[in-house]
């Protein structure tokens, strides 16, 4: 049911940089191995075909509650050391009350002997104050405010109608206290082509939002064009950067309906041509530091995926880290793979890189074909499709 559209031409074998000042010739009991170390302090072994990097963080991830909470959890904190976590519930989490009243409920779902920090959002509504904002902040919990433009995604309907108006004075409160504003990048105007929703909305708030709060933190989350980044190149103050997901650098939009409607490749923002996926790869893969991982990992019942009207949302989490490293690996860029997982998120926020490590190891495994949780199952980005990397213990 799932096609998995590659990121270009898959190779055979593991594709390592070797630049000349960071490979190394090792012996151990008479068995030569080669061993390279990136200058982010990444360590590739070639022959065992193993990467160890920083312990990443998910910087876009939706972990919903209740026994779908319970259900998912266990498979981000198990792979990430913190993730900012959306505030989409139903109702949204618009108060720094509500955010920590949801910070405890994740905190109280985590699997024993696990260090996983949720660092938690407010969702911006036309009603939200500077003062809730500067409580938000204070509150040594909240580390950024979600825009979501009223209707744009999964429970949005509470989002923005009034950003250049209503919401001017919270926006501008949040440059004074230097809080990313973290932007779903859409345009809800029915009259504009569902595929140009993200180019329109870069046209017509982002680029005036800029301009007129030139110093507030803005991620654009989960960018699906090469008008994206362009973008974003084009902002030369550091203070502009954006989320990658998985399924936008391995999926282009003919995964919606090869082989009939795929439900499971269904997400917003949705998947676009093949020019703009190439796009993203290459900015991604290339060093930049603007840009980090966000799995955007939404996870849905089956049922509320297969039917007449199905919700937008992949559920990545599984095995995100291995569909990243495959983007970095066929890009010949795996020395670059650590800084996008694990420094530039926490560069950008202005917090502390994680000091342990995971490892990896090229190591087929089959994608279970659905996730199981007390009220249904959930069925997992590429089900039942085999990937290379595992994540495994340090």
């Amino acid at each position: 049911m799932h096609s998995m559209r590659a990121s270009p031409s898959p190779s055979p074998s593991l594709k390592l940089p070797f630049p000349s000042n960071l490979a190394s010739i090792s012996s151990s009991h008479g068995r030569r191995s080669l061993r390279l170390s990136s200058s982010t302090g990444a360590v590739f072994a070639q022959m065992e075909s193993t990467i160890t990097i920083t312990r990443p963080d998910d910087w876009h991830l939706h972990l919903r509650d209740g026994d779908l909470l319970q259900s998912v959890l266990p498979h981000s904190a198990k792979q990430f050391g913190r993730a900012i976590v959306m505030p989409n519930l139903k109702p949204p989490i618009t108060t720094t009350a509500k955010a920590l009243a949801y910070r405890e409920s994740i905190l109280k779902a985590l699997p024993t002997d696990t260090d996983f920090s949720p660092l938690m959002t407010l969702y911006l509504t036309d009603n939200t104050t500077p003062e809730e904002v500067r409580l938000a902040r204070n509150s040594g919990a909240v580390f950024a405010v979600k825009l979501y433009p009223a209707g744009a995604t999964t429970n949005s309907q509470d989002g923005v109608t009034d950003i250049f108006g209503k919401c001017l004075p919270v926006l501008e409160e949040m440059v004074k206290l230097e809080m990313p504003l973290l932007v779903h990048g859409e345009v809800t105007d029915p009259s504009v082509d569902t595929f140009d929703r993200e180019k329109v909305f870069i046209e017509t708030i982002l680029t005036p939002l800029v301009e007129k709060l030139p110093s507030l933190k803005i991620v654009m989350e989960h960018i699906t064009t090469a008008d994206a980044v362009n973008f974003i190149e084009s902002c030369k103050t550091g203070n502009i950067a954006a989320t990658v997901t998985p399924q936008h650098m391995l999926l282009n939009r003919n995964s919606l309906f090869q082989g009939g409607l795929q439900p499971h490749n269904y997400c917003l923002p949705i998947l676009k041509r093949e020019t703009h996926r190439r796009a993203i790869v290459e900015a991604v893969t290339s060093g930049s530091t603007k840009y980090f991982l966000g799995t955007d990992s939404a996870p849905h019942d089956k049922k509320r995926k297969e039917c007449s009207c199905g919700c937008a949302g992949i559920y990545s989490a599984p095995l995100a880290l291995s569909l990243y490293a495959k983007v970095f690996e066929e890009a010949g860029a795996l020395d670059k793979l650590e800084a996008f997982t694990s420094f530039n998120g926490p560069d950008f926020y202005g917090l502390p890189r994680n000091t342990s490590k995971i490892v990896m190891r090229k190591s087929p495994w089959k994608v279970p074909e659905t996730y199981s949780y007390a009220s249904g199952v959930i069925v997992p980005m590429f089900a039942g499709e085999t990937v290379e990397w595992l994540v495994c213990e340090e």
